[in-house]
């Protein structure tokens, strides 16, 4: 290990193992601290976790690279003004050092920073936060990794921060609801009870990798999905356990690789049905083992909201709703709208999203499974040209490629929805560049007590 660098070392270089004070500035998108120490060319950007701004922290270099390093706090020297007691030692949960209040500055600051300093924009007008309706329990799903205690015990939990092997054990998930931890206890129980081994990650030996607590807050009907490596135990056991803790279903996913994944596999339905149902919008949705929907129910319905002012449909547009999934925005669109086309790349969501549709008597919605790129290049004069474009893109947001199709296809308004500021902001700048004006972004707080954040920003021919 490097000792503390002399005051020399410091204005020339920073190296890994490097132990020294510093003070954080900010935090930045993802919620790390933003610490800056004087070099004799610059100023050098150091990322810290589980920091906050104004703390005063012994850090140790993890990382270092020519633009920046990485940091784990070492020691507490002095807490930021910010800073407040946790409510719960809770991995998943690293904001809640910070007040609500100010989780929600700080969320709104990083929207505006991303869009004006990577984006280099501006003429928006950022709007108010829409605030949680709940601040805690407020998750529909969670994703929980089994692990190993000091003492060899088996526990189901988070990973430690900044570990891909470690497995912390927790008595109660602040994050999800008193329903969903009783099928994590109960599962953590019938594991222990057969004596099965958790999946080890750095031999990929074990079975047990993670389990999956799905749960329709408006249904009260929760699935339960097990993933393990290929191997037997006793699937009947544990099912009945799931069962007798509320579950309503229960799935066995068999990993496909060593990857930490829970999605791919191999489902075996063990007991009850394939898919939960949940509500949310004033429609009914089901959802599969895999398909994705919003993971805070009571905000899904505050974004889809904001969506919709957005669109401000007058009943006659046609509605592009790319990256659709199981359809939950297009379909809240529908009924305002001429016709919905949804595009989505997963024909299991795709199956989902017209299975939503005739189940709540949608009648204008069509879905296509394909590439949204092909899709827009190809089949455009055919299924008609829209007059408003949704875009809810994965976290990593979309290539410049599939931007040019979107501007190409001529659409009058585009709403896109981002749960990752620094993707929204690169592809927002092209969209700009292509002929269309930025003109109101909302942040909505799916996720308080993370450094996440949801927001839906506005588009408009210019």
């Amino acid at each position: 290990m490097t000792e503390q660098p002399t005051a020399e070392d410091e204005r020339t270089r920073i190296n890994r193992g490097d132990r020294l004070e510093v003070r954080i500035e900010a935090l930045a998108n993802g919620g790390k601290g933003i610490a800056r120490v004087p070099l004799a060319d610059r100023s050098y950007v150091i990322f810290v976790r589980d920091t906050v701004p104004g703390d005063l922290v012994r850090i140790e270099v993890t990382k270092r690279k020519r633009a920046f390093a990485e940091a784990r706090p070492l020691e507490m020297l002095e807490p930021g003004p910010d800073r407040i007691e946790p409510l719960a030692d809770h991995p998943g949960a690293s904001w809640q050092v910070l007040s609500y209040e100010r989780q929600l500055e700080v969320k709104s600051e990083q929207v505006d920073d991303a869009l004006r300093r990577i984006g280099k924009l501006d003429g928006f007008e950022l709007e108010p936060i829409i605030p949680a309706v709940e601040e805690w329990r407020y998750r529909n799903k969670l994703e929980f990794s089994f692990g190993v205690e000091e003492d060899g015990t088996l526990c189901c939990g988070f990973h430690a921060p900044g570990s891909w092997s470690r497995i912390l054990p927790m008595d109660d998930c602040l994050l999800a609801s008193e329903a969903s931890n009783r099928i994590r206890e109960a599962a953590l129980e019938v594991c222990q009870e057969m004596g099965l081994k958790a999946y080890d990650r750095r031999t990929h030996e074990g079975l047990l990798r993670n389990l999956v607590v799905r749960e329709g807050r408006r249904t009260g009907q929760i699935q339960a999905r097990i993933v393990t490596s290929p191997g037997d135990f006793d699937q009947r056991r544990f099912a009945d356990a799931m069962i007798e803790a509320g579950a309503v279903s229960v799935i066995r996913t068999v990993a496909p690789s060593s990857g930490e994944t829970t999605q791919g596999g191999t489902d075996i339905l063990i007991d009850g049905v394939g898919a939960i149902e949940e509500e949310c919008s004033g429609l009914r949705f089901s959802l599969g083992s895999e398909a994705f929907f919003q993971t805070n129910t009571e905000m899904a319905e505050k974004l889809y909201a904001t969506v919709g002012q957005y669109a401000d449909l007058k009943g006659w547009e046609r509605v592009y709703d790319l990256c659709c999934g199981i359809g939950s925005i297009g379909l809240t669109l529908a009924p305002r709208a001429g016709e919905v086309i949804g595009v989505e790349i997963v024909e299991e969501a795709v199956e989902d999203a017209r299975r939503n549709a005739r189940s709540n008597e949608i009648t204008n919605a069509r879905f296509i499974a394909g590439n949204v790129r092909v899709v827009l290049k190809e089949d455009v004069e055919e299924l008609g040209r829209p007059d408003l474009i949704v875009l809810d893109p994965p976290r990593s947001g979309l290539s410049a490629k599939v931007i040019a199709r979107v501007a190409e296809a001529g659409a009058k308004k585009i709403v896109y929805v981002s749960c990752n500021p620094t993707t929204l902001a690169p592809n927002a700048a092209q969209l700009v560049e292509a002929g269309y004006k930025l003109i109101r972004v909302r942040p909505v707080d799916m996720f308080p007590q993370t450094p996440h954040i949801e927001c839906v920003a506005l588009f408009e021919r210019a």
